[in-house]
């Protein structure tokens, strides 16, 4: 009949977005991130032959970064939402074109092009969390999407240098647009959108200063991020001291890619955190996380090159406290932020990250100058106490 209507069946109807969709999105791009991981500053080393000026070219790329993500709210506020995170796949997938060059330039660029897609895909991601997911519900989501990136951040560094070394450049970072597109792909078929009901107010400060202001202002939000550069400032620490400490102690390079993967693998207890903080309370538990990282950290100072194997042990306890943290620590900062500045305050947020990068090799470069390498594992330790003791006083007890 001419007056029928057939409708599409090849459509698919796709359920709403839940936390497998944020967990799956954050496991693909956790591959596209980790696989280069390591292969990054052995390439730097490889063309600038000089420590010192690596260790440069990663503060200066972390200050640009830092500048990016405070004016990413005047991307998104000016572009849809799902063109930023668009752009975020692409600039993973363009920064490996530039490391393909093997040239000073093109490692800048490459670096550069990362940092800035690392960026538009957290903020982006965590506006469609706040938007999608209850806030009763965000210990669970979070928990199952650190959970899910155990597997990238697992393999991908020990994949990312295999293909390095046994077929090369273009084959490591093949991989990498590999997982940028897939990610893209992915994305535009859950099909995400803004939440309609939510709109910026018109008064909101769009200048990054002003931001900064904002966020200053608000108590919860200050200790949402001291929550989050805790934490993170463990990893740094983690990633960076702690195969050089087991290298220093002549345990070997195997030995301390060994306590790296160790450590990562740890992240699907990122699941029982979960489900401790929903039975606990968010804020007991990350209350004694904080005190337990603390202690961990403070035996693997005392400890030091007198056992190297034990110290390493204690930083796999100080990690297994550590993802506690990683599971819990966003949702102080999602259940505060008010829904008409989610994405000026998500901006300020996240420069704990570029903070925590810079910070502790700038304090350690001081305490390493009067005492050994242990020192810094019990720096680290007095942070985290510092930050349990926030922790406990100020979260409010109903979190």
């Amino acid at each position: 009949m001419s007056t029928h209507v057939r409708h599409p069946i090849w459509l698919p109807a796709l359920r709403p977005a839940d936390a497998r969709t944020f967990a799956s999105l954050y496991a693909v791009e956790s591959f596209a991130r980790a696989t280069i991981s390591s292969v990054i500053p052995i390439q730097a080393y490889e063309i600038l032959h000089n420590e010192q000026i690596v260790s440069i070219l990663y503060t200066i790329v972390s200050l640009l970064g830092l500048s990016v993500t405070l004016f990413m709210p005047m991307l998104i506020r000016r572009f849809a939402r799902r063109w930023i995170y668009t752009a975020g796949c692409l600039m993973l997938a363009l920064g490996s074109v530039f490391f393909v060059t093997h040239t000073l330039p093109g490692q800048l660029a490459g670096m550069l092009c990362r940092v800035m897609g690392a960026s538009a895909l957290s903020i982006t991601l965590n506006l469609y969390i706040m938007d999608h997911i209850r806030k009763t519900e965000f210990m669970q989501a979070e928990s199952l999407r650190m959970a899910w990136s155990m597997f990238a951040w697992t393999g991908g560094p020990t994949l990312g240098i295999f293909l390095y070394t046994r077929f090369g450049i273009y084959a490591a970072h093949g991989a990498v647009v590999v997982f940028a597109l897939a990610l893209l792909a992915l994305f535009w078929t859950y099909r995400l959108g803004d939440n309609p009901s939510i709109r910026p107010g018109k008064s909101r400060p769009a200048n990054p200063l002003a931001n900064i202001g904002r966020f200053i202002t608000q108590p919860r939000l200050r200790l949402a991020w001291l929550i989050a550069f805790g934490r993170s400032c463990f990893w740094t620490t983690f990633f960076v001291y702690g195969p050089l400490f087991m290298v220093i102690t002549g345990e070997g390079k195997l030995a301390g890619g060994l306590l790296v993967s160790a450590g990562n693998a740890l992240l699907f207890m990122a699941i029982f955190w979960g489900r401790a903080g929903k039975r606990f309370g968010g804020r007991r538990t990350m209350t004694f996380a904080y005190f337990a990282m603390s202690a961990m950290l403070l035996a693997a100072g005392g400890v030091g090159a007198a056992a190297p194997l034990l110290t390493a042990v204690f930083l796999l306890c100080g990690a297994l406290f550590t993802i506690a943290l990683d599971a819990l620590g966003s949702t102080a900062f999602m259940r505060s932020v008010r829904s008409y500045e989610k994405a000026q305050m998500a901006a300020v947020y996240r420069t704990y990250l570029d903070f925590s990068e810079l910070t502790p090799p700038l304090v350690y470069s001081v305490v390493l100058t009067f005492f050994g390498l242990g020192s810094v594992f019990v720096t680290l330790g007095i942070l985290a106490a510092f930050c349990g003791f926030f922790t406990w006083r100020y979260l409010p007890k109903s979190f």
